[in-house]
Protein backbone atom coordinates (compact mmCIF):
# COMPACT_ATOMS: atom_id res chain seq x y z
CA UNK A 1 0.00 0.00 0.00
CA UNK A 2 3.19 2.52 0.22
CA UNK A 3 3.32 2.75 -3.62
CA UNK A 4 -0.09 3.43 -3.39
CA UNK A 5 -0.65 6.47 -0.58
CA UNK A 6 2.11 9.25 -1.95
CA UNK A 7 0.14 8.92 -5.39
CA UNK A 8 -3.25 8.57 -3.35
CA UNK A 9 -2.24 11.95 -1.19
CA UNK A 10 -1.48 13.69 -4.39
CA UNK A 11 -4.46 13.06 -6.14
CA UNK A 12 -6.02 14.28 -3.00
CA UNK A 13 -3.83 17.50 -2.85
CA UNK A 14 -5.11 17.91 -6.73
CA UNK A 15 -8.80 17.22 -6.23
CA UNK A 16 -8.78 19.99 -3.39
CA UNK A 17 -7.49 22.44 -5.65
CA UNK A 18 -9.46 21.77 -8.47
CA UNK A 19 -12.76 21.51 -6.33
CA UNK A 20 -13.11 18.03 -7.60
CA UNK A 21 -15.08 14.95 -5.72
CA UNK A 22 -14.12 11.60 -6.62
CA UNK A 23 -16.17 8.49 -6.73
CA UNK A 24 -15.01 4.91 -7.63
CA UNK A 25 -16.50 1.99 -9.62
CA UNK A 26 -14.93 -1.04 -9.15
CA UNK A 27 -15.13 -4.56 -10.09
CA UNK A 28 -11.87 -6.80 -10.16
CA UNK A 29 -9.85 -4.29 -7.70
CA UNK A 30 -12.39 -4.78 -4.97
CA UNK A 31 -12.74 -1.53 -4.09
CA UNK A 32 -8.77 -1.60 -3.83
CA UNK A 33 -9.12 2.32 -5.10
CA UNK A 34 -11.19 3.11 -2.43
CA UNK A 35 -8.89 1.90 0.25
CA UNK A 36 -5.68 3.51 -1.26
CA UNK A 37 -7.82 6.89 -1.45
CA UNK A 38 -9.66 6.61 2.04
CA UNK A 39 -6.07 5.48 3.45
CA UNK A 40 -5.19 9.03 3.52
CA UNK A 41 -6.24 11.12 6.79
CA UNK A 42 -9.10 13.88 5.65
CA UNK A 43 -10.23 12.41 2.35
CA UNK A 44 -13.33 12.82 3.06
CA UNK A 45 -12.95 16.15 1.52
CA UNK A 46 -12.62 15.13 -1.74
CA UNK A 47 -14.39 11.22 -1.87
CA UNK A 48 -17.57 10.98 -2.05
CA UNK A 49 -18.37 6.87 -2.49
CA UNK A 50 -17.23 3.51 -3.74
CA UNK A 51 -19.36 1.11 -5.66
CA UNK A 52 -17.87 -2.35 -5.74
CA UNK A 53 -19.97 -4.14 -8.47
CA UNK A 54 -18.58 -7.34 -8.79
CA UNK A 55 -21.13 -9.20 -10.87
CA UNK A 56 -22.90 -8.02 -13.57
CA UNK A 57 -26.65 -7.90 -11.92
CA UNK A 58 -24.70 -5.22 -9.16
CA UNK A 59 -23.44 -3.39 -12.41
CA UNK A 60 -26.95 -2.98 -13.84
CA UNK A 61 -28.68 -2.69 -10.63
CA UNK A 62 -26.33 0.11 -8.75
CA UNK A 63 -24.63 1.74 -11.82
CA UNK A 64 -27.17 1.58 -14.36
CA UNK A 65 -25.32 -0.68 -16.93
CA UNK A 66 -26.95 -2.31 -19.43
CA UNK A 67 -27.76 -5.73 -20.38
CA UNK A 68 -27.41 -4.84 -24.09
CA UNK A 69 -23.94 -3.49 -23.28
CA UNK A 70 -22.85 -6.47 -21.22
CA UNK A 71 -24.15 -9.05 -23.71
CA UNK A 72 -22.77 -7.64 -26.45
CA UNK A 73 -19.49 -6.55 -25.12
CA UNK A 74 -19.00 -8.35 -21.63
CA UNK A 75 -18.39 -6.69 -18.25
CA UNK A 76 -14.54 -6.50 -19.47
CA UNK A 77 -15.14 -3.87 -21.92
CA UNK A 78 -14.51 -0.37 -22.27
CA UNK A 79 -18.00 0.30 -23.33
CA UNK A 80 -19.07 -1.46 -19.81
CA UNK A 81 -16.73 1.20 -17.94
CA UNK A 82 -17.38 3.39 -19.47
CA UNK A 83 -21.26 2.95 -18.42
CA UNK A 84 -20.15 2.36 -15.07
CA UNK A 85 -18.64 5.51 -14.58
CA UNK A 86 -21.80 7.44 -15.84
CA UNK A 87 -23.46 5.65 -13.43
CA UNK A 88 -21.17 6.07 -10.52
CA UNK A 89 -20.89 10.03 -11.24
CA UNK A 90 -25.19 9.51 -11.82
CA UNK A 91 -25.94 8.34 -8.20
CA UNK A 92 -23.29 10.22 -6.35
CA UNK A 93 -22.04 14.21 -5.65
CA UNK A 94 -18.79 13.47 -7.19
CA UNK A 95 -17.95 15.35 -10.35
CA UNK A 96 -15.39 12.97 -11.59
CA UNK A 97 -15.54 8.96 -11.83
CA UNK A 98 -13.33 6.43 -11.93
CA UNK A 99 -14.16 2.57 -13.12
CA UNK A 100 -12.43 -0.46 -13.48
CA UNK A 101 -13.33 -4.12 -14.66
CA UNK A 102 -10.95 -7.01 -15.77
CA UNK A 103 -9.82 -10.37 -14.95
CA UNK A 104 -7.43 -10.24 -12.67
CA UNK A 105 -6.56 -14.02 -12.54
CA UNK A 106 -5.36 -16.73 -12.15
CA UNK A 107 -8.45 -18.00 -14.48
CA UNK A 108 -10.92 -16.80 -16.51
CA UNK A 109 -9.05 -15.10 -19.56
CA UNK A 110 -9.53 -16.13 -22.98
CA UNK A 111 -7.90 -15.91 -26.19
CA UNK A 112 -9.73 -12.13 -27.06
CA UNK A 113 -9.10 -11.54 -23.08
CA UNK A 114 -6.75 -12.86 -21.23
CA UNK A 115 -5.63 -13.11 -17.78
CA UNK A 116 -4.36 -9.53 -16.67
CA UNK A 117 -7.17 -7.18 -19.29
CA UNK A 118 -8.23 -4.55 -17.39
CA UNK A 119 -10.77 -1.80 -18.73
CA UNK A 120 -10.40 1.74 -17.30
CA UNK A 121 -13.04 4.62 -17.66
CA UNK A 122 -13.04 7.80 -16.60
CA UNK A 123 -15.41 10.79 -16.87
CA UNK A 124 -16.03 14.21 -15.35
CA UNK A 125 -19.00 16.48 -15.11
CA UNK A 126 -16.53 18.93 -16.80
CA UNK A 127 -17.00 16.42 -20.18
CA UNK A 128 -13.61 14.72 -20.00
CA UNK A 129 -13.90 11.18 -20.40
CA UNK A 130 -11.47 8.26 -21.31
CA UNK A 131 -11.35 4.98 -21.67
CA UNK A 132 -8.41 2.45 -21.99
CA UNK A 133 -7.69 -1.48 -22.18
CA UNK A 134 -3.96 -2.06 -20.34
CA UNK A 135 -2.84 -5.85 -19.99
CA UNK A 136 -1.04 -6.32 -16.85
CA UNK A 137 1.44 -9.18 -15.80
CA UNK A 138 2.26 -10.85 -12.75
CA UNK A 139 -0.04 -12.76 -9.93
CA UNK A 140 -3.57 -11.91 -9.29
CA UNK A 141 -2.36 -9.35 -6.12
CA UNK A 142 -0.11 -7.51 -8.48
CA UNK A 143 -2.74 -6.77 -11.29
CA UNK A 144 -5.04 -5.60 -8.95
CA UNK A 145 -2.60 -3.49 -7.58
CA UNK A 146 -0.96 -2.32 -10.91
CA UNK A 147 -4.79 -1.55 -11.74
CA UNK A 148 -5.34 1.22 -8.78
CA UNK A 149 -1.68 2.85 -9.52
CA UNK A 150 -3.05 2.96 -13.57
CA UNK A 151 -6.17 4.56 -12.39
CA UNK A 152 -4.93 6.95 -9.29
CA UNK A 153 -1.71 7.82 -12.22
CA UNK A 154 -4.51 8.51 -14.84
CA UNK A 155 -6.78 10.72 -12.36
CA UNK A 156 -3.39 12.40 -11.26
CA UNK A 157 -2.53 13.42 -14.78
CA UNK A 158 -5.75 14.41 -15.94
CA UNK A 159 -6.11 17.02 -12.78
CA UNK A 160 -2.71 17.65 -13.60
CA UNK A 161 -2.44 18.90 -17.54
CA UNK A 162 -6.29 18.88 -18.22
CA UNK A 163 -8.08 19.77 -15.18
CA UNK A 164 -5.89 22.92 -14.67
CA UNK A 165 -6.22 23.97 -17.69
CA UNK A 166 -9.78 23.94 -17.69
CA UNK A 167 -9.79 26.15 -14.45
Amino acid sequence: MELHEALSRRVGELLLTCGDILVTAESCTGGGIATAITEIAGSSAWFDRAFVTYSNGAKQQMLGVRQETLSQWGAVSEQTVLEMASGALFHSQASLAVSVSGIAGPDGGSAEKPVGTVCFGWKANSGWEKVETVHFSGSRTQVRSQAVYHALQTIHDYLTHERVAQS
